[in-house]
């Protein structure tokens, strides 16, 4: 029995275990039921702030004005080493800048060297772009060159800027189709320009990657409304109205010009209700074809309807606006109404310039107040640098139409030391007013001057200046339609 007791009086062998390793660890064991204690959320970290200035980003608008003016530089510098004795080459003040000059700023560069007629020295740009790490051949940079080719009247440098883009690997698409036909509108024999846009465009239609845009319809119709070829036009937009595509407010204003231009006031009106049934506004060039319209017809209540309008809509008149308004008064003999708008856009802070002043002598010539119409012409030459051909030639009709034909000679006979250069129209103008009058003496004077400007006229001059008859174009009714639409029916009688 006290054996027992005993026994159990002494320590365990799991007890005498935990008060040695107590001893000789001196630590604390965790208990064998822990009590729980309110976990606390994390301290939130402040957030990593650089320390490196952030870059801003760009507005596209700024982006874009930085590229131009860094364009703008280039060119500046380029102009400036051409006036010394050894230029340096454009191409080597690309390469001094070649780590911030991009594609954007070769295109930039191809319109403000387009400006001074340096076309060649695009192509040296664009040899350079080829030589480039980052250039990729695509169509916009050809589609780019091709367009300002064109416009500088390069019509076979821009051929030969297509076929080098098929031998580099790139498709043709509709962009580049439409820079090409807008290149070859360009030239001067605008018969055949038309002829070869009309072939082109045939080509986009048989062509999946190239079918024509609203663009593309665009471009045709101002051409054939230049050319007043209303049969084209209407052929043309019946065959837009059988396509997907949406006409837009250059569509519209092509049509209604090719309209305007050939006196169809009730045509134009019918497609302006169109317009806006459509819900396409009308925008400044909308404004200025109808007062044109409006304006050679005398239809002028409708031509200062149109003008009211403008003034109260968002659009603002320019200078072509004032411009028609005067010319079309003037040819009415309404004087006091010409002089009126003059007044008015000078009222408006609106500068006038070479156009508008002449728009004035044809007023005054019409008017029979010749006197003042010199007046005119005689504040031009004091006023500017240099005065254009097209101002002679407005001074010298005001004189032809009142029979001053010798006020007139002796005018061209001064033109040079004003500082006036006479063109070919000059000269066709005096000969068509010389030979009405019967002056034999001052046509033969006349054509001697005309040998010494080395101007040789031809058939056309003289019909022209005679009023002969010309053998009509090949675009004025076209017997094929564009393919896919409707030719309207000739309904005049023969």
């Amino acid at each position: 029995m006290a054996s027992s007791s005993l026994y159990s009086l002494q320590p365990s062998p799991l007890h005498f275990a935990r008060s040695v390793l107590l001893r000789t660890t001196k630590c604390r064991l965790p208990p064998k039921h822990p009590p729980k204690v309110a976990v606390a959320a994390p301290a939130a970290v402040p957030p990593r702030v650089s320390t490196r200035p952030r870059k801003k980003k760009l507005d596209p608008a700024d982006h874009k004005a930085e590229a131009q003016e860094l364009v703008r530089f280039l060119v500046r510098g380029f102009r400036d080493r051409g006036k010394q004795q050894q230029p340096q080459p454009l191409v080597k003040i690309l390469d001094k800048y070649v780590k911030v000059v991009r594609t954007e700023h070769c295109f930039l560069l191809f319109e403000e060297l387009a400006k001074t007629d340096n076309w060649l020295q695009c192509l040296e740009v664009f040899r350079w772009m080829q030589k480039q790490r980052w250039y990729i051949a695509d169509n916009g940079c050809y589609s780019k060159l091709i367009s300002v080719m064109g416009k500088r009247g390069q019509t076979r440098m821009a051929m030969w800027l297509f076929s080098e883009m098929r031998n580099s690997g790139c498709r043709p698409d509709t962009s580049v189709y439409n820079s090409l036909i807008a290149a070859h509108l360009h030239s001067r024999d605008k018969s055949r320009a038309l002829d070869k846009a009309l072939a082109y465009f045939d080509k986009m239609k048989g062509t999946d990657r190239c079918k024509p845009n609203v663009v593309t319809y665009n471009i045709l119709l101002r051409a054939f409304a230049q050319a007043r070829n209303v049969g084209r036009v209407d052929a043309l937009f019946q065959d837009l109205d059988q396509t997907s595509i949406s006409p837009d407010v250059y569509t519209y204003n092509g049509v209604m010009d090719a309209y305007g231009k050939n006196g169809m006031i009730g045509e134009m009106e019918s497609v302006l209700s169109r317009m806006k049934a459509h819900g396409c506004k009308p925008d400044i060039i909308t404004f200025n074809l109808l007062i044109d319209s409006y304006g050679k017809k005398q239809l002028f209540d409708k031509m200062e309807q149109v003008f009211k309008s403008l003034m109260q809509s968002k659009e603002k008149p320019t200078l072509p606006t004032f411009n028609s308004m005067i010319v079309n008064y003037g040819k009415a003999r309404l004087r006091d109404r010409a002089e009126y708008i003059f007044q008015k856009m000078t009222a408006m802070k609106y500068t006038p310039n070479s156009v508008t002043y002449e728009s004035l002598i044809t007023v005054y010539g019409f008017c029979d107040c010749v006197s003042k119409a010199r007046d005119v012409f005689d504040q031009m030459v004091q006023s500017q640098k240099e005065v254009k051909a097209s101002s002679l030639n407005a001074i010298l009709d005001a004189y032809c139409m009142n029979g001053l034909t010798m006020e007139a000679d002796e005018l061209l006979e001064s033109a040079r030391g004003l500082g006036v250069r006479p063109d070919s129209s000059t000269y066709k103008l005096l000969y068509k007013a010389f030979t009405k009058a019967n002056m034999k003496e001052l046509v033969q004077k006349l054509l001697k001057h005309m040998d010494r400007d080395g101007i040789i006229p031809n058939k056309n001059f003289f019909a022209d200046a005679l009023g002969s008859p010309k053998p009509s174009r090949r675009h004025s009714n076209p017997k094929t339609p564009v393919s896919g639409s409707r030719t309207p029916k000739n309904t005049d009688k023969t």
